[in-house]
C-alpha cells in the first residue's frame, strides 16, 4: 500500500473508532437500480458494510486528497465528431532529452534508443475516461508519443451533439467514427498502435469495419484490454440464472425512467455513495489488495459519468457484433488481455476474439477483474511494451520491473 494511501485508511479508521464497529455486516443491498444509477449498468447483490455516512464521506475526502492517480495532463486538443460533437484529446509527445535520461525502471521497460516515430491511441472504457490508462501513460510518458481521448459524453468531451438534438441513440460504429476524426486531426500521419479497453477496444473494432483502408496503411498494432467482439447480450455479470433473466427484462426500461430524471437520480447518487463503492469495486476489481487509491480513483471517474448517458450508452452493447471487423487485424501483431475473474467483459470474450486472430497473443491475468490496467497495472504495461517492441516501436529486449504495483508505491518513473 501507497504511504498516501496508508494515510487516507489511518484517517478511516480514526473515524471509525468514533463511530463503533465499522465493520459490521449488514444483509443484501441493492440489485439492478444500484448497480444503473452507480454506472455499471448491471445487477448485483452485494454484502453492505455499515458505516456511518459521515465517516465514509471523510474518508472518500482523505483518498481524494492524497490520491495521485489521473493527474497527468498532456498537450490538448479537440477533434469535431461528424455529428459536431467536440472530442477532448490530450498528447504526450516523445522527449528527446529525457530517453538518455530514463530511471533505471524505465531502461528496463524500453532501453535508451528513441523509438520509432509511432504514435500509440488510447480508447476508453464505457463510464471511464482517458485517465483510466495513468499506469500505463506514466509508463509511456516522454518515450512514445501517445494519444489519449475521451469518449463522447465522456471525461471532457461535449455531450454527444446527434443525443442532445435529435435523441440519435448511441451506436459503436459512432464511436468508430468518432475515433476516426480523433486520429484525423492529432496524427494526421504515422504509423499508429491502437489500443482500447471494454468500449473503447469495441470502439476499435468500428474504426477497422468502417475504414479498412486506414488500417492497412497506417495501423502497426493492436491491443484489445478487456473486451468483446459480440453477444454482450449473454453476460450474467456474475448473476444466478433468475437474476439475469430479471435484470435484462427490466433494465432498458429502467434505465430509460433513470435519464429522463437524471436530476434527481444524481441527488440520490450522492446520498448512497457508500453502497455504489460496494458496487464499483464488486465490478472493477477481483483481487483483495488493490490501493485503497486506485479504488479510489475507479470510483470519481465512474461516478463522475452522468445517469443520462449512462442510460444512452447502454443499448449499444446488446447491439454490438464485430467479429467480422477482427479480420482487419490478421496481419499485424495483436494482444488480447482480460482479467479471468471480469464479470463486465468475460475473458471468455477475449478468448473468442483471439480464435479469430490466432496469431495474436492471448494473456488470461489471474485475480483480475474488469479495470485490469489499474489493477494489475505491471501486467498490461509489461505486455504493451512487447507489443510495441514486435511492431518496430521500442528496442528489443524490454521488459518492465514491477512498475505500477496498486498495493505498493506507484508514481511516474
Amino acid at each position: 500500500m501507497s504511504e498516501s494511501s496508508a494515510e487516507a485508511v489511518r484517517a478511516v479508521a480514526s473515524a471509525a473508532g468514533a463511530n463503533g464497529n465499522w465493520r459490521r455486516a449488514t444483509g443484501i443491498a441493492g440489485a439492478a437500480i444500484g448497480v444503473v444509477a452507480a454506472g455499471a449498468a448491471a445487477g448485483v447483490a452485494l454484502e453492505r458494510l455499515t458505516v456511518g455516512r459521515g465517516m465514509r464521506k471523510k474518508a472518500r475526502l482523505a483518498l481524494d486528497s492524497t490520491g495521485p492517480y489521473g493527474a497527468l495532463r498532456g498537450t490538448p486538443g479537440k477533434a469535431e465528431a461528424d455529428d459536431g460533437t467536440l472530442l477532448y484529446y490530450e498528447v504526450d509527445d516523445v522527449d528527446p532529452e529525457a530517453v538518455p535520461a530514463l530511471s533505471p525502471r524505465r531502461r528496463r521497460l524500453f532501453g535508451r534508443k528513441a523509438p520509432a516515430p509511432v504514435t500509440v491511441v488510447f480508447s476508453h472504457g464505457y463510464c471511464l475516461s482517458q485517465d483510466s490508462w495513468h499506469f500505463q501513460r506514466a509508463a509511456l510518458r516522454g518515450v512514445v508519443r501517445t494519444v489519449h481521448w475521451d469518449q463522447r459524453s465522456h471525461g471532457r468531451s461535449g455531450r454527444g451533439e446527434a443525443q442532445l438534438r435529435e435523441r440519435v441513440p448511441v451506436t459503436i460504429d459512432q464511436l468508430g467514427r468518432d475515433l476516426k476524426a480523433v486520429l484525423d486531426a492529432a496524427v494526421p500521419e504515422g504509423p499508429i498502435v491502437l489500443v482500447g479497453h471494454s468500449m473503447g477496444g469495441m470502439t476499435v473494432m468500428a474504426l477497422a469495419d468502417q475504414f479498412p483502408e486506414l488500417v492497412r496503411d497506417r495501423v502497426v498494432a493492436v491491443a484489445l484490454v478487456g473486451t468483446s467482439s459480440g453477444g454482450l447480450g449473454e453476460v450474467n455479470f456474475g448473476l444466478p440464472v433468475a437474476g439475469v433473466a430479471a435484470v435484462r427484462r427490466v433494465l432498458p426500461g429502467v434505465l430509460r425512467a433513470l435519464g429522463q430524471q437524471a436530476a434527481l437520480v444524481e441527488k440520490g447518487r450522492r446520498a448512497t455513495a457508500d453502497l455504489f463503492a460496494g458496487v464499483i469495486k464488486r465490478y472493477s476489481f477481483a483481487s483483495r489488495d488493490v490501493d485503497p487509491a486506485v479504488e479510489r480513483f475507479a470510483e470519481r471517474m465512474i461516478e463522475s459519468t452522468p445517469i443520462d448517458v449512462v442510460a444512452e450508452f447502454y443499448p449499444a452493447f446488446s447491439d454490438h457484433d464485430k467479429t467480422a471487423a477482427l479480420a482487419r487485424f490478421r496481419e499485424l501483431p495483436v494482444l488480447v488481455l482480460a482479467g479471468v475473474k471480469d464479470l463486465v467483459t468475460p475473458s471468455e470474450h477475449s478468448e473468442a476474439i483471439a480464435d479469430e486472430l490466432p496469431e495474436a497473443e492471448l494473456v488470461l491475468v489471474p485475480d483480475a477483474g474488469h479495470l485490469v490496467m489499474l489493477e494489475h497495472p505491471e501486467v498490461v504495461t509489461d505486455r504493451l511494451a512487447d507489443l510495441l517492441t514486435r511492431a518496430g516501436a521500442v528496442p528489443a529486449g524490454a521488459t518492465v520491473g514491477g512498475y505500477g504495483r496498486t498495493n505498493g508505491t506507484a508514481r511516474p518513473g
